[in-house]
């Protein structure tokens, strides 16, 4: 199980050495060249000599495929690679504004700036609009309010349509693509 606090992807686990179960493998050495298909022990005897590891790399192909390589060197390496693959991806960052049924034009305006300056920035935005006491009695008042919100926002992608979350109504908004 994955600590909640983890961050990035699942490890993942690699079929080394006398862990693997395949009889026959298809081999690749340490300078990348392959070797054909061999079996297992032969591999393992082969690997040994040189003093590293046999690694699965692709256990559903048919026969399976294994590397002989220095095993720490490997994990670096793939840890790299996944590094290196992480920085292309851009991570949408849902931000928050937060309205109240009565508020003033003035504010209103500088909500509405607020959320453009996110939204073309890239951002999701998350419409909060809290009910407090009676005015909960208020609600068609407040929808009315959050739709002319999304209204004045221009042409945007509505990701959540606006709802009643208990005293909350919510409505998630980003730029179109």
């Amino acid at each position: 199980m994955r600590n909640k606090y983890h961050r990035g992807p699942p490890r993942k686990y690699w079929t080394i050495n006398f862990r693997i179960t395949a009889p026959n493998l298809r081999v690749i050495d340490h300078t990348g060249k392959q070797m054909g298909v061999i079996s297992k022990e032969e591999a393992l005897q082969i690997a040994q000599n040189n003093e590293m590891d046999l690694v699965l790399i692709a256990e559903k192909a048919d026969p399976p495929v294994a590397k002989i390589v220095d095993f720490k060197k490997f994990l670096y390496q793939e840890e790299k690679k996944q590094k290196e693959a992480q920085k292309g991806i851009k991570r949408s960052v849902v931000k928050d504004i937060k309205v109240s049924l009565f508020i003033g034009p003035a504010d209103f305006d500088r909500l509405i700036n607020k959320t453009k300056d996110f939204l073309h920035s890239g951002n999701q935005v998350r419409i909060n609009l809290t009910l407090k006491g009676r005015e909960m009695g208020k609600k068609d008042m407040a929808f009315d309010l959050m739709k002319k919100y999304i209204l004045l926002l221009g042409d945007i992608n509505v990701s959540k349509e606006p709802r009643l979350e208990g005293r909350v109504i919510r409505a998630v908004v980003a730029k179109k693509k």
